[in-house]
């Protein structure tokens, strides 16, 4: 299955720290699956590292106050681009980002606060029917496969 992976949960320093968040199952992921890595704020044009951003009333801010939201919208349609030119089946992306949230985002205030909602990326995935699971859900691709996929296009408002 061709799959686009968050660059980072394979070990890319590409997140807004300057660090990776290597993910212990990518490596049998790789293994199994065509991986395609992606990063929706270098897409986009943002550097690393970079300040912390989350989303907030349907834009992207940075925690400077400075509005990153375009950055955001173009990575995602470089991703959503790069999933087309590789037929991807669909998305691991990395949980909480404003980018590539899948369910659950923070909320805007810098404070650590989760509520319900989906990164830039991950939501235009998702209107593009791209099915996008969060990184707690590898196991799960890697133990079901394509029925795991099913599951989610069934409820594709389920958070996953």
């Amino acid at each position: 299955m061709k799959l686009l992976v968050s660059a980072c949960l394979l070990g890319v320093a590409c997140r807004y720290d300057g660090q990776s968040k290597l993910h212990p199952l990518a490596q049998e992921l790789c293994r199994r699956h065509e991986v395609i890595p992606v990063c929706g704020e270098i897409f986009g044009g943002l550097p690393t590292p970079r300040l912390p951003s989350e989303r907030w009333e349907g834009g992207v801010f940075a925690s400077d106050g400075g509005d990153v939201t375009d950055a955001f919208r173009r990575g995602a349609e470089e991703v959503v681009r790069l999933a087309r030119l590789t037929g991807a089946q669909a998305a691991i992306l990395k949980e909480r980002s404003p980018s590539c949230g899948s369910g659950e985002i923070y909320d805007g205030t810098f404070t650590g606060t989760v509520v319900e909602g989906w990164g830039v990326t991950a939501e235009l995935l998702r209107r593009e029917g791209i099915p996008v699971l969060g990184e707690s859900r590898m196991g799960e691709l890697l133990t079901e496969g394509e029925a795991c996929l099913v599951k989610i296009t069934r409820d594709p408002a389920k958070k996953l």
